[in-house]
């Protein structure tokens, strides 16, 4: 089972990316989860969302998980709370921030010989969205690090599930999901 933890803080699009995220792989005949843990139900309010994916039923629905992958898509959380608890050797980290990898995992030991990628996706969001709200910036740099999709059909199912919203905000989150796949190192 694949399993993916997101951190961000209310407000960000990470329960949205996540069920975004399920909703694409949902159409692949895979089983999937998307889920929530609100502390405080404020904005701006640090928050974790969860994604499970297996070829089987799900039968877990803990959110306690040890995680393939972990998002983090507002900077800040790397140094306030533990990115890394319940990590696996094999974890990935997929996290946004303007610093370089390097710089990173200088600034926070606890990533120290971990697979670490970097994307601006508040940067990304801010330029293409207009807004920064870094959850579609985050799902292009996934696709690019997983492999999991051709980045074609994944912006292809994204632009069916943003299918409600304005064609001027599809296309925006279509060019920040390409710009992040292009743009994580």
């Amino acid at each position: 089972m694949l399993e993916i933890r997101w951190h961000s803080r209310a407000g960000q699009g990470a329960v949205t990316g996540a069920k975004g995220l399920a909703d694409v792989i949902s159409t692949t005949g895979k089983h999937v989860q998307a889920f929530a843990f609100y502390g405080s139900a404020k904005r701006g309010a640090a928050m974790t969302a969860y994604n499970r994916v297996d070829d089987k039923v799900i039968m877990n629905h803990e959110k306690y998980m040890i995680p393939d992958y972990v998002f983090v898509i507002d900077p800040a959380l790397v140094f306030t709370s533990d990115v890394t608890i319940n990590h696996k050797d094999s974890t990935k980290y997929i996290i946004t921030t303007h610093l370089t990898t390097e710089e990173l995992v200088k600034a926070q030991p606890k990533l120290e010989g971990k697979e670490v990628y970097t994307v601006d996706c508040i940067t990304i969001a801010n330029e293409t969205i207009g807004r920064p709200i870094p959850n579609t910036p985050m799902l292009g740099a996934f696709m690019k690090v997983s492999g999991m999709y051709d980045i074609e059909f994944f912006k292809e199912s994204m632009q069916r599930i943003l299918g409600k919203l304005p064609q001027k905000i599809i296309d925006a989150n279509m060019f920040a999901i390409q710009r992040a796949y292009d743009e994580v190192k």
